[in-house]
């Protein structure tokens, strides 16, 4: 059985890319345990409460999730034409103690995937996600990209994805991107 995990990089409800992350949940194929997270209760990221408190409850909770899976898809917004604040704070929680790092992200599959109202998917956060990857030691797998433009219109209110292409796009993504875990798990 591969365990992959799926984390939103967005707190809002009806979330373009929680829709996304919960149809890759529903379309993930026989084999493959799909569990997801969410980015909430995770405070901003601040160096004194470490020292005085430790990692907070909510990003340990997280960190858990993604030591106990054999692969993770990054389901990311653009905002500002790069990586959520929101997201990227979560990563640098995750980061903490730094001897962690290599537990929680080296050498471990990542993948992208993301989806905005705009023309062009998510490529350029996606794009500012590689030198954090890279810089943590993450396997980022670029077998496929998975960037879903006008989101709004494959969406309906309650966030859930309603276009049948779409469906299918990400279907292959997600089973490709189990078929590469399995085999990094496998050697």
């Amino acid at each position: 059985m591969t365990k992959l995990l799926g984390i939103s990089g967005s707190l809002r409800k009806a979330s373009f890319n929680t829709g996304l992350l919960n149809a890759a949940k529903a379309v993930a194929p026989d084999g493959v345990e799909f569990e997801t997270a969410t980015l909430h209760g995770i405070p901003l990221y601040d160096g004194d409460v470490e020292a005085e408190s430790g990692v907070p409850a909510a990003a340990t909770a997280l960190k858990q999730k993604i030591i106990a899976a054999d692969g993770v898809i990054l389901f990311t917004p653009e905002y500002n034409n790069s990586i959520p604040g929101v997201f990227k704070n979560a990563i640098d929680w995750l980061s903490r103690p730094p001897a962690d790092i290599r537990k929680v992200f080296v050498g471990r599959p990542f993948a992208l995937a993301g989806a905005s109202s705009g023309n062009f998917g998510t490529i350029l956060s996606q794009n500012a996600w590689l030198s954090v990857m890279r810089t943590l030691g993450a396997q980022l797998w670029s077998g496929k990209r998975l960037m879903v433009p006008k989101a709004a219109t494959l969406f309906d209110d309650a966030g859930q994805l309603t276009d049948d292409d779409t469906r299918e796009r990400l279907r292959g993504f997600v089973e490709a991107f189990a078929a590469h875990v399995a085999t990094t798990k496998a050697s």
